[in-house]
């Protein structure tokens, strides 16, 4: 595992406790599979955020509008 991955998986750890690990490592899969498309999604929920909108919300509002594309991922 490199550098870069174990400590996105750390980062991601601190924000889905309470989270199954069985789920967390299904998460964790999609991601190294699909870089480019969890970076997309991720600048998009900074834009929302710059906005004025709240975390949770900036984070709903991207993930309906890759709803297809994430679906089709698991």
């Amino acid at each position: 595992m490199s550098m870069k991955s174990f400590l996105m998986r750390k980062m991601m750890a601190s924000k889905l406790k309470g989270v199954p690990q069985a789920d967390q490592d299904k998460l964790f899969n999609m991601i190294e599979k699909h870089p480019d498309f969890f970076q997309t999604i991720a600048l998009e929920v900074q834009e929302e955020i710059k906005k004025g909108k709240s975390e949770m919300d900036a984070s709903m509002e991207v993930m309906k509008r890759h709803e297809s594309a994430l679906k089709s991922l698991m």
